[in-house]
C-alpha cells in the first residue's frame, strides 16, 4: 500500500480553478491545508488566483515563476480547464477544432511540461481527460478527440514523471453537472441524463492523491 499523501502547507495549483469543477477542487484542497493557488482567463479579487491565457506556453512559464517565487515549492498540479463543442464534424469549423485542441489538448500538454520541471519526488500531476476519452460519440468528434489525446498524452506522461518520483493521475469522470455544456464554444448540447454532482467528483479526484492511485476510470466515480 502506497503511503498516504500528506496534504498539509503544499503548494497546488489548480488551472481552470474559477470553473464549476475547479473552484470545488480548489476549496476541498485547501479544507485539506493545502495552499492553493488558482489560475484561469476570469479575473478575480482573489489574491490566490492568477488571471493568465494557459494556451500560451509563455503565460504558463509565468504562472509557474511566480508560484515558485512566492511560494518555493509547486507539489501538487490540477488542471481543470476545458471547452467544449457540439455538432456534426461537416458543419464543425476550423476555429471551432483549433480552440477545442488549442485548450484541451495543447494547454494541457504546455500545462505539465512546465509543471514537472519544477516537481520534486512526490508531487502529483492530475489530468482530467473524462469519459468522453474511454468511448467517443457523434456529434462530439472533435471534442472527444482532443480529451483521448490528453489521456494518451497522460498515460506516457505517467511513465516519464515515475523516473523523477512524480505521479500522474488521469480521471476520466462521467458526465457531470458544472455547467460546462451549457457554454460551448459551438453547437447546441444534446439532451443529457443527469451527471454526477460535481462536489463527489471534486472529493474522488482529490481522494486519489490521498489515496496514492494513479488512474480514475469512469468507473471509479461512484454516482
Amino acid at each position: 500500500m502506497p503511503e498516504p499523501f500528506d496534504f498539509a502547507q503544499k503548494i497546488a495549483l489548480v488551472a481552470g480553478g474559477t470553473g464549476g469543477l475547479g473552484t470545488l477542487l480548489a476549496s476541498d484542497l485547501r479544507s485539506r491545508g493545502c495552499i492553493v493557488t488558482t489560475v484561469s482567463r476570469s479575473h478575480s479579487s482573489d489574491t490566490a488566483h492568477i488571471s493568465a491565457d494557459l494556451r500560451s506556453p509563455e503565460a504558463i512559464s509565468a504562472v509557474m515563476n511566480t508560484i515558485v517565487e512566492r511560494h518555493g515549492a509547486l507539489d501538487i498540479v490540477i488542471n481543470a480547464m476545458g471547452v467544449v463543442a457540439f455538432g456534426p464534424i461537416n458543419t464543425t469549423s476550423v476555429d471551432t477544432v483549433e480552440e477545442l485542441f488549442l485548450t484541451n489538448t495543447f494547454g494541457h500538454i504546455f500545462l505539465m511540461q512546465a509543471a514537472l520541471q519544477n516537481m520534486k519526488t512526490g508531487s502529483v500531476l492530475v489530468g482530467i481527460s473524462g469519459v468522453i476519452a474511454e468511448q467517443n460519440l457523434p456529434g462530439m468528434s472533435v471534442y472527444g478527440a482532443s480529451k483521448a489525446a490528453t489521456r494518451s498524452f497522460n498515460e506516457a506522461l505517467a511513465r516519464e514523471a515515475r523516473r523523477s518520483g512524480v505521479r500522474v493521475i488521469d480521471a476520466r469522470p462521467p458526465h457531470t453537472e458544472t455547467g460546462l455544456a451549457s457554454r460551448a464554444i459551438a453547437g447546441t448540447p444534446p439532451k443529457f441524463p443527469a451527471g454526477l454532482d460535481p462536489v463527489q467528483v471534486a472529493r474522488r479526484i482529490v481522494q486519489a492523491i490521498a489515496d496514492g492511485e494513479t488512474d480514475l476510470p469512469s468507473g471509479a466515480f461512484a454516482p
